[in-house]
């Protein structure tokens, strides 16, 4: 079986669900696969593990000119994810599934896993997405990072960072996944918390990895749940028997994958560490929130459809999360003047448009990749746009400060503008195909979910446009010693390239080719009609869109902006400033119960179990101390004792006797 849809494990409603059972012996440039990983990951291991013991010139060569090497290993590996994407598409339809068996990574008598690698027509597109954003950023970072004087450091991060997804990605298995997962976890920490010497830079790096530990509990309990389960964690081999498990084990993984989900994606409740994360540099902000490791949930649950489709309780929670998130985030979005955490909470909204599209199902699953794909393109565009925008401001990230810069910074502007104009959906642009369509399908599959769907473009409009206006219109706000400059070409030329792929993404969608290309993957389905017709609901959303950029308008475009945050507002606006109390909520939740019941467990253990061992201990001392004021040497003492026996035993026999 070369194609993921030749054996279906059972219909249920009109849904296939495919088994993996890739081709092993491809052969030609798909022998390369491994490389797509190893080149950045070579990158790095030269940059981070090599270079610091080299001396002398060679040391101040590669320390001066190291950011070409992992720009350079980055390229190298889109032009090979490149290279085997056009080959795949010269293969029919039932050969698309490419598996390279590289080495046994660990073997018992029960468990065999191997470092085993997939390509699919879903890997193919991240494979694209990471590597080709990836490297733009990578670009990007040479004009950043500049005057960093740990600029070869930074790049040998990044290229961990993108070897570390591509090995999420590309695995065959959930171990390999895992893997891959905690690498990402790994670079992330190391890049939020690059510039350390800041303390908000190290706490939030910190933030980021607790709080990402606890959805990786969830990840790595679903795996071993694999393993009693199914005795092995290999997609093809898992979705061939997951039919067979119980209900009970079904709904475990899947609400176990979820949360593991929540915790690289950002999702509601584990969703306090993004805003957080834009502590780290720009590039930064752009590759981990824009191109890949928020994306990493998505992934998970749309390459585990196998499981999700025989669950509908952890569907219905995935779709109940998602919806809630991108709620959250939009509404986060209204109230921050940091123009990085603005959109970070916007992340953490399309984030949650994905994952509302990956639960409902093979109708929503082409549409989840479709919108991350797009995502990527606009998100990482604005992410180095508003870099752009802090280089021109002396890193200046609040937006209270801005206004007026489009004449300052042209080319910052109109790139960031079809960034904008994508991520609102306006006509044409590429969020407009792949939003509008996640809303199109939640509103044929349950209405009130579609609803708040709506509603969430409503308001991302009009967060969008006060961001807008904030900083590129409205009154000039800078300060006296700031002078707005367009940034090197080096910087704007990832920004052009971006801009067009945010508004030429829409491709993607002509012949339905990006759910045919991925039906091989996530199967087909007869999905519910919407309740109007398409175009109908076209133009609703478009009517939404236009009311939150009014709304926008009204609120912000046409009043003075202070140069610092009103105090005296509403509960609603302090609430979202504070994030919708999503700390309180965990340390009312979560740190505090967890740090009383460690308190408790160490008084029991100071009080209970070293109280037991010492008391213990003082008993026989204090019997020993005891015993030895009868051992005291003199023999006419011992003498004694021994009469006083031999009197006892006399009188004992005695009293049996006349008894």
């Amino acid at each position: 079986m070369n194609l993921l849809s030749q054996s279906v494990l059972r219909a249920a409603e009109g849904t296939e669900i495919p088994v993996v059972a890739p081709d092993a012996g491809a052969g030609g440039v798909f022998d390369l696969l491994w490389l797509v990983i190893a080149l950045p990951l070579l990158g790095a291991f030269l940059l981070l593990g090599v270079a610091p013991f080299l001396k002398g010139s060679l040391k101040e060569a590669v320390d001066k000119h190291g950011h070409l090497l992992g720009t350079a290993t980055s390229v190298a590996s889109f032009v090979l994810s490149l290279v085997l994407f056009v080959s795949l598409l010269g293969r029919g339809e039932e050969e698309r599934q490419i598996g390279q068996q590289l080495w046994t990574w660990f073997e018992t008598a029960t468990i065999s896993v191997g470092m085993d690698l997939l390509y699919d027509p879903l890997a193919a597109l991240f494979l694209l997405l990471i590597t080709g954003v990836g490297s733009l950023i990578h670009v990007y970072a040479i004009g950043y990072m500049e005057h960093d004087p740990r600029r070869r450091r930074f790049f040998g991060y990044l290229n961990l960072f993108v070897a570390a997804m591509l090995t999420l990605i590309l695995s065959a298995n959930f171990v390999g996944l895992f893997l891959g997962w905690e690498g990402v976890g790994l670079a992330s920490y190391l890049l939020i918390g690059f510039w350390q010497h800041k303390p908000s830079a190290a706490a939030a790096a910190k933030k980021a990895f607790v709080i990402n530990r606890v959805g990786d509990i969830g990840l790595s309990l679903a795996i071993a749940l694999m393993f009693a389960t199914f005795g092995t964690t290999d997609f093809a081999a898992v979705s061939e028997v997951a039919g067979e498990a119980d209900q009970g084990t079904l709904n475990a993984l899947g609400l176990l994958l979820l949360l593991g989900a929540c915790g690289k994606s950002a999702q509601v409740p584990l969703q306090a560490w993004l805003l957080d994360a834009m502590e780290g540099p720009t590039p930064v902000s752009a590759l981990i929130h824009a191109a890949t490791m928020v994306t990493a949930g998505v992934y998970l649950v749309v390459r585990s459809n196998f499981i999700y489709e025989l669950t509908p309780v952890a569907q219905t929670a995935v779709v109940v999360v998602a919806t809630v998130t991108l709620l959250w985030g939009a509404i986060l979005g209204c109230a921050k003047d940091d123009i990085k955490k603005a959109l970070a909470g916007s992340t953490m909204s399309q984030i949650g448009y994905m994952m509302l599209a990956a639960g409902l199902g093979p109708a929503g699953y082409p549409y989840a990749i479709f919108h991350l794909l797009t995502h990527g393109f606009f998100k990482a565009n604005m992410f180095l746009g508003a870099g752009s925008v802090m280089h021109g401001m002396n890193d200046d990230v609040d937006m209270r400060h801005y206004g007026a810069l489009r004449k300052a910074m042209p080319v910052t502007f109109l790139t960031f503008a079809m960034g904008y104009l994508a991520i609102i959906g306006f006509p044409g642009f590429s969020g407009f195909w792949s939003k509008d369509r996640i809303i199109e399908t939640a509103l044929a599959e349950n209405l009130f979910v579609g609803l708040l769907a709506l509603l969430g473009a409503g308001i991302t409009a009009f967060y969008m446009t006060r961001l807008m206006l904030m900083t590129f219109f409205t009154e000039k706000r800078w300060a006296k010693d700031v002078h707005p400059h367009e940034s090197p070409k080096v910087m704007t030329f990832p920004l052009i390239v971006l801009a067009a792929l945010s508004v030429l993404g829409g491709v993607l969608l002509l012949g339905d080719w990006i759910k045919k290309w991925l039906e091989p993957v996530t199967g087909t389905v007869e999905h519910h009609e919407p309740p109007l017709p398409a175009i109908v609901i076209t133009l609703i959303i478009t009517a939404v869109v236009a009311i939150g950029v009014a709304a926008a308008w009204f609120l912000v475009g046409r009043r003075e902006i202070p140069r610092e945050a009103p105090q005296d507002v509403s509960f609603a606006t302090r609430a979202a400033r504070a994030d919708l109390y999503g700390d309180a909520i965990n340390d009312a939740v979560v740190v505090r119960p967890g740090a009383s019941l460690v308190g408790g467990l160490a008084t029991f253990d100071r009080v209970g179990v070293d109280g037991a061992v010492e008391g213990g201990s003082a008993a026989v001392g204090g019997l020993s101390s005891t015993l030895r004021r009868v051992q005291n040497g003199f023999v006419r003492s011992y003498a004694l004792s021994l009469l006083a026996g031999a009197l006892l035993v006399v009188l004992a026999l005695l009293a049996v006797n006349l008894g």
